[in-house]
């Protein structure tokens, strides 16, 4: 998937906004309904980059 090629294994919440061109609020109510799979640590959310290619892939 090139779009993602530029991005850590681990993407973070800007990153998700940056890729699907969402708000910041957008973005925290896709992570916390569980439509973007992610691993949540403390107040932090966190995406594996494979997790968000397998989301993309099913869009």
């Amino acid at each position: 998937m090139t779009i993602l090629d530029s991005y850590a294994d681990v993407l973070t919440v800007n990153d998700i906004m940056n890729i699907l061109h969402i708000g910041r609020s957008k973005a925290y109510e896709l992570l916390r309904s569980k439509v973007i799979p992610c691993i949540r640590i403390g107040k932090k959310y966190i995406i594996p980059k494979n997790l968000m290619v397998e989301f993309l892939s099913k869009q």
